[in-house]
């Protein structure tokens, strides 16, 4: 038998790849959610656009705290997006990038180069939001900083997205059990204020 060349071998697992991710978040998740579903492969698409008109809405986003083991919240600008998951782009947008236009230092539980690779949101509000590899493989570990990381996603889509209900992570296109060890991610997460600064401390 003949050896495929290895550019065919390349562009064989890429469609293969793809195709994975497609039917996990357009065949697999829409048949045990719900098929009235709004999907968003940001993979495949450009970062969300600024709004048109130059609308922005207020949101808050979520950093390590002072005492490095909860989590601060902070109002910032982020633009308007047009239905519930184009805000949700938006959001995660904001969230996962390094923090930067504002005042006070702020340390961000995401890890360094993690990026939105696609988003579903089902009609029950369960929100599936699929990280590149980056959110496990540059995770410094420890079950702390593994909660963070987690609640920092999770929070920010529940406390700014009524309609969002819950949030399960996902990582390059696959279910994970976890990041780093020590939370399991096989289900959708509900918002958990257990790990937030209480609004006394919050500056």
């Amino acid at each position: 038998m003949l050896a495929m060349p290895k550019r065919v071998v390349a562009i064989v697992a890429f469609g293969a790849a793809a195709t994975t991710l497609a039917y996990v978040l357009f065949v697999a998740l829409p048949r045990r959610y719900g098929r009235h579903a709004e999907p968003s492969v940001a993979a495949a698409t450009p970062p969300p656009a600024p709004s048109p008109s130059g609308r922005k809405i207020k949101a808050r986003f979520f950093y390590v705290a002072e005492d490095g083991l909860r989590l601060t919240s902070v109002e910032r600008e982020v633009p308007y997006g047009e239905g519930t998951l184009e805000q949700a782009r938006q959001i995660l947008t904001v969230q996962l990038a390094p923090p930067s236009g504002i005042d006070i230092p702020l340390l961000s539980a995401i890890p360094n180069g993690t990026t939105l690779r696609a988003l579903f949101v089902s009609e029950t509000g369960e929100a599936f939001v699929d990280l590149s590899r980056e959110a496990a493989t540059g995770h410094p570990g420890g079950t702390v900083d593994e909660l963070l990381t987690i609640y920092t996603i999770v929070n920010a889509l529940t406390e700014n997205l009524p309609a969002i209900k819950s949030v399960q992570l996902l990582v390059d296109g696959k279910e994970v059990e976890t990041l780093a060890g020590h939370v399991d991610l096989r289900r959708p997460l509900v918002k958990n204020a257990a790990y937030l600064e209480t609004s006394d401390e919050i500056r």
